[in-house]
């Protein structure tokens, strides 16, 4: 199936391991100029960019490298993401605002910053990638939580305030999925007691009984950034496995 992406000019954010990764893999399959960036030296990208999510100032300076490289931007990933088991009540403020830097505002800044071109070439594509806690809270990850929640809400506003432009926001909310994050050393498993009990007990929690692999959610990613999803905007898509039901 032609998903419509060769030469399309692809951001994603976060892209040098995960999730993010599997997306920059699949792009370039598809015969996309992708752009990675994140604070590893290398990246899968046609063109890699060392940035920090965390630092305001790195968004705007990594959309106006890739544009002076390739003379736009057709789609965004905004995959930056991260969090630890932590409990409502010990988190401080400083806390909060770290998560609020890492989980939403980064993918705020990038999109202010890629926007503009978008709307100058006709449109584009935004898939901002949100979380199943975003859906339904987590109690050990209150503050990914909620910052995932109000992602879920700033890609439905993108979405309908660029409609018009042609631009087209929507988001993935992915279950647990087998990176770094959740099963490497120090990571969601660890941090919550036996790493291979843990993620026993976590697969077993989903319908289909594991957790995903990055490949399966990029899948759903490449998808929407096509052209076979040109009619899907302001939506958000589960790919959990089964995890959070749909509300009738």
């Amino acid at each position: 199936m032609d998903l419509g992406l060769r030469d399309k000019v692809c951001l994603v954010t976060g892209s040098t391991a995960g999730i993010g990764l599997a997306v920059a893999q699949q792009l370039r399959a598809e015969g996309a100029v992708v752009i990675s960036t994140g604070r590893r030296a290398k990246g899968p990208g046609d063109l890699h960019v060392v940035a920090d999510a965390t630092v305001a100032a790195d968004a705007a300076r990594v959309v106006a490298e890739s544009e002076a490289q390739f003379g736009r931007i057709d789609c965004l990933v905004n995959n930056v993401g991260g969090t630890e088991i932590r409990k409502l009540a010990d988190l401080t403020d400083q806390d909060w605002q770290a998560s609020f830097e890492l989980n939403l505002l980064s993918a705020v800044r990038v999109t202010r910053a890629v926007v503009p071109g978008m709307e100058r070439h006709g449109g584009g594509a935004i898939v901002n990638v949100s979380s199943t806690a975003g859906k339904r809270p987590s109690a050990t990850m209150p503050d990914y939580s909620v910052m995932k929640a109000a992602l879920l809400s700033y890609s439905r506003l993108v979405a309908d305030l660029y409609a018009g432009s042609g631009i087209r926001c929507n988001a993935v909310t992915p279950g647990p999925t087998a990176t770094d994050a959740w099963i490497g050393d120090g990571g969601l498993a660890d941090q919550q007691g036996d790493r291979a009990a843990v993620l026993a007990k976590v697969g077993s929690g989903r319908p289909l009984g594991r957790l995903a692999e990055p490949d399966e959610i990029a899948a759903v990613i490449v998808f929407l950034l096509s052209d076979r999803a040109s009619y899907v905007t302001g939506a958000a898509w589960s790919a959990d496995g089964g995890t959070v039901p749909i509300i009738i």
